[in-house]
């Protein structure tokens, strides 16, 4: 299969044609069928030729039904796997031993236990004891996200807000070039092109002259964009990089608890996250779905230190050799000021974090919001739980908007982010459809007050299974910026209503069996 990339290097830029065949990718599917259909087919024949065997699969079947009743599991994501487990005679319940949950290894749980003794520990007690007094509610709202996702909260943080990946790709540039001691990158997409080879020549000739270059990139997002052995190509720079959680073509979920997650730091100084990740399309070079908007935020001063905590965890977690002292890349000293309150967290599935982190403080914005509360996400398919939030919050008198793209990236996606329409424009939720093109942010906003820029969208993918990132922003001056973007964003939508919402009876049948597995898609 041939491929166009854009080269992008110190001469200008250029179009190069390369062959590129995802051959790992093939093969690790093949593996992952292969390995299922054996499971099951070696279960089914010693049913048939095994005496009483046959018993001991139904006491299974049960089994399994029971331990998912009594799971602690949101029921949106219990249904489908019951429906599995009972519809189909002994595959059902073989599926849900290899694919319910990603088993750890020894190792990594090993690594995890000692990742927790080797994050950042910042004594932020001052800073809780000067909010408390200022608003109980957000002391209470801080506290708890930094208890779920092991964060602190800061103060002493500039922070800049970006409302197009371009805007933001010319502000990593001049950072970039600027660093002195360390670059670190994660992302789950990074694609060769403009984007992308204008950041890799700043690093290479960063990596010559000493900078410590650390790159992170997950195995499944850049597995159509980058050849397998990609990373051997960094190494061969200077750049210590990983791929995170390699797949293999074992039948263990690989493809869920994947990293979203959108980080860059340098010099434990500046940090950067949002929704962009490093592919031409996300600085509107490359033109798929119209105009892509997508959004960043930039941060100077103490807040990035949990940036960098949080990049450590995912490189240890994938390195082969660990880093045995993190303290040398949280910088200590700031000079800097800047109103308001700065939590950067992570989220993730366990037993990294034993509660959904981000879905707490989307859910909290919709429950204690006194005025509006305005999210912008390229996918809405949310539980029941979370849905209910948004109404209880439109039917009590909240002005609870949510924006959404109007050319749509996957069209069965898409079809079900726009089966909650109706239920949710009932209630009084108010949806648009951003007309020039594709929504890839992921932002929330509450009452000028309270805000959350990062990596999770409104799907189970980000709520539930992956890793993911964000910077939960209090009384801080950026929340302005915020709130200018999302509001000319809606100037650009579709406001959706009954006379254009589609709901025929097809599109009803459909998207009500596409609904009922969405958790597990």
């Amino acid at each position: 299969m041939k491929k166009k990339i854009i080269i992008h290097d110190r001469y200008g830029v250029k179009e190069k044609e390369i062959d590129y065949i995802p051959v790992r990718f093939i093969i690790a599917m093949l593996l992952i069928i292969l390995e299922t259909a054996a499971v099951i087919g070696i279960t089914l024949l010693c049913g048939a030729y095994i005496p009483y065997f046959y018993l001991a699969m139904w006491a299974t079947e049960i089994f399994c039904v029971l331990k998912i009743i009594n799971s602690e599991e949101n029921p949106d994501y219990k249904i489908p796997w019951l429906l599995v487990t009972l519809l189909i005679p002994v595959a059902g319940f073989m599926l849900y031993f290899m694919f319910y949950d990603r088993k750890l290894t020894k190792k990594q749980v090993k690594r995890i236990d000692k990742l927790a003794q080797q994050q950042v520990h910042t004594d932020d007690k001052e800073n809780f004891a000067i909010l408390e007094k200022e608003d109980k509610k957000a002391y209470l709202q801080a506290k708890l996200l930094c208890k779920l996702s092991h964060s602190h909260l800061y103060c002493n943080t500039k922070a800049k807000y970006f409302s197009f990946g371009e805007d933001m790709n010319s502000a990593m540039l001049e950072d970039l070039k600027k660093a002195e001691k360390f670059i670190f990158l994660e992302y789950f997409i990074i694609e060769e092109g403009i984007f992308w080879n204008g950041i890799l020549e700043i690093l290479k000739e960063k990596a010559s002259q000493g900078v410590e270059v650390r790159v992170v990139y997950d195995d499944v997002g850049c597995m159509l964009t980058l050849p397998g052995d990609y990373y051997k190509t960094l190494q061969s720079y200077g750049i210590k990089a990983v791929r995170f959680s390699p797949l293999k073509g074992q039948a263990d979920n690989e493809f869920n608890n994947r990293s979203h997650r959108k980080i860059m730091v340098i010099d434990g100084k500046i940090g950067y996250t949002g929704g962009v990740n490093i592919a031409d399309e996300y600085i509107n070079e490359k033109k798929l779905f119209g105009k892509w908007k997508d959004v960043g935020i930039r941060l100077e001063g103490e807040a990035v230190r949990q940036l960098t905590s949080i990049f450590l965890a995912d490189y240890e977690l994938n390195v082969k050799t660990p880093v045995e002292d993190f303290s040398p890349y949280f910088e200590n000293s700031y000079s800097l000021s800047d109103s308001g309150y700065v939590v950067p967290f992570g989220d993730g599935p366990r037993p990294m974090f034993r509660h959904r982190v981000a879905k707490t403080m989307i859910m909290n914005m919709l429950n204690q919001s006194q005025s509006y509360v305005y999210m912008m996400s390229p996918y809405l398919i949310i539980d029941n739980e979370l849905c209910q939030a948004m109404e209880n919050a439109a039917m009590r008198g909240i002005d609870v908007r949510i924006i959404t793209p109007h050319i749509p990236d996957k069209k069965i996606v898409f079809m079900m982010t726009q089966s909650y329409y109706k239920r949710l424009t009932e209630a009084g939720v108010r949806i648009f459809e951003y007309e020039p093109g594709f929504v890839h942010a992921k932002v929330y906003l509450s009452d000028d007050e309270y805000g959350i820029v990062g990596t999770v969208n409104l799907d189970y993918r980000s709520l539930v299974h992956h890793f993911e990132n964000g910077v939960w922003l209090y009384k801080h001056d950026v929340l302005t910026e915020i709130k200018e973007d999302m509001t000319a964003t809606m100037e650009q939508s579709i406001e959706m209503n009954e006379s254009n919402i589609k709901d025929n009876i097809l599109q009803r049948l459909i998207r009500s069996l596409v609904r009922i597995f969405s958790p597990m898609l």
